[in-house]
């Protein structure tokens, strides 16, 4: 990645979560509750495994979401960080404990089932309307995905953000995977993904 590129990566990833970090609790509360009724529109069969996540700091609380999919037949999972460079996606098992995941998450200890997800709720930074996103800038998602892939598991990526983290263009790279869909408090939005 040129350092132009990754300069304007962070300073975009900067400027859309201070950009979340401004809506208010509340707030928050009711544009997650809004996304988790546009969630209805995520196709996906009975028995696919899904893969969400526990909100850390100002992210979307997509649990409300994730139960209505259970409720619809999919086969939960939760992204575990095991180190620097690997997330592992966990059987997320009704009633199991939780345990300290690291990045202030909590998830299904190292007993559950390791899982490959046919469809990831990813969330994100920044993203645009062509299906280019910004994560956090560890790259845990764009290395599980290519991991994914290398298995043969092309999972559906489905973006989970605030309208606000919607930038104009994000610097795209070669390596970096497209969005297939954007959840956001205004809706679902198919994108051009699935490469």
């Amino acid at each position: 990645m040129s350092s132009n590129s990754s300069d304007l990566k962070k300073t975009i990833r900067r400027e859309r979560l201070a950009a979340r970090d401004a809506i208010a609790a509340d707030l928050r509360i009711e544009k997650s509750l809004a996304m988790a009724e546009h969630g209805a529109g995520i196709a996906f069969e009975p028995g696919t495994v899904v893969s969400g996540f526990s909100p850390i700091r100002s992210e979307a609380d997509i649990r409300p979401l994730m139960f209505s999919m259970r409720e619809k037949g999919a086969k939960l999972c939760l992204p575990v960080v095991l180190d620097r460079e690997t997330i592992v996606f966990r059987d997320l098992v009704r009633g199991a404990e939780l345990v300290d995941t690291g990045f202030g998450t909590a998830g299904p200890g190292p007993e559950a089932e390791v899982l490959d997800p046919e469809l990831l709720l990813v969330p994100l930074s920044a993203f645009d309307a062509a299906g280019n996103r910004i994560g956090y800038g560890a790259g845990h998602y764009d290395r599980a995905i290519a991991r994914l892939r290398a298995k043969g598991v092309r999972p559906q990526l489905v973006g989970i953000a605030f309208s606000c983290q919607e930038v104009e263009e994000v610097p795209a790279e070669p390596h970096d995977v497209p969005l297939d869909a954007i959840l956001t408090e205004d809706g679902l939005r198919q994108l051009g993904g699935r490469a």
